[in-house]
This record gives C-alpha cells, sequence and structure tokens, in this order.
C-alpha cells in the first residue's frame, strides 16, 4: 500500500455512502493521529483500537445527521507523488472557515486553527468539510 493515509480516508467515505456506522482500518500512528483531529472537530464519534486479529486495527465510529454524513467532503491533498507543504499565512480555509484542513507540522498533527495559534506551517494531509 503506498498511501496508507489516503487508503483511511478512502475507507470512510466508502462506508459513510453505504450507511456504516462503523468502519475498521489498519492501525497505525498517523492514522490515530489524524483521527484525534477528525474527534476534537466533530466530524466522527471517536475511534478505539482493536486487537482481536492478527494484525492490529482502528475501528472508527462514524457520525450521522439526521440520517447523512456529518463529513460531506474528504479530500488528500499532500500526495505521495506530490507532497504538499504551506507556511503558516498559506495554510488555506476550507469553505471560508467552515471545514478544516490537517496539517502535520513539526509540533504533531493539527487543525489549520490550532496551526496558525501556534504560528507553525507543514505539510498540509487532507481537507475536511
Amino acid at each position: 500500500m503506498n498511501d496508507p493515509l489516503g487508503d483511511m480516508l478512502t475507507r470512510i467515505r466508502n462506508a459513510q455512502m453505504r450507511g456504516k456506522s462503523t468502519v475498521r482500518t489498519p492501525a497505525s500512528k498517523l492514522r490515530a493521529w489524524v483521527l484525534d483531529v477528525l474527534a476534537d472537530e466533530g466530524y466522527i464519534r471517536g475511534y478505539e483500537s482493536v486487537e482481536d486479529t492478527q494484525h492490529p486495527e482502528i475501528e472508527i465510529s462514524l457520525k450521522y445527521y439526521e440520517g447523512t454524513p456529518v463529513i460531506r467532503e474528504l479530500k488528500r491533498v499532500s500526495k505521495p507523488g506530490r507532497r504538499v507543504y504551506m507556511s503558516v499565512n498559506d495554510i488555506p480555509s476550507v469553505r471560508q472557515g467552515l471545514g478544516v484542513s490537517i496539517v502535520s507540522t513539526s509540533k504533531g498533527v493539527m487543525s489549520d486553527a490550532a496551526a496558525r495559534s501556534n504560528n507553525v506551517g507543514g505539510e498540509v494531509l487532507c481537507t475536511v468539510f
């Protein structure tokens, strides 16, 4: 697998299209950090580690509002073939601030608002609306 984070985002999109309440993905630290940001921003209910299989997995609890998914759009920005780095002044606001950019900085993975308040730039991993 070349893009583990892109795989997780695709699993979330596919599960929401099918109306699933949970989805499983292989565990990694980067995936957990991105899920922490999604949970803090209110896009997912939460996640937990599952150790009952041969390989550790993460079970993500998806969030719906009146039958429609809370996440309307989930896009990967920085890909393995084309990394996208931005300074703190260039980090984009998603849909005039209604959405969130998830940024990997030297101080950890955080939302665009947190990156601006900490005055750090970094790799823009994905955008959520």
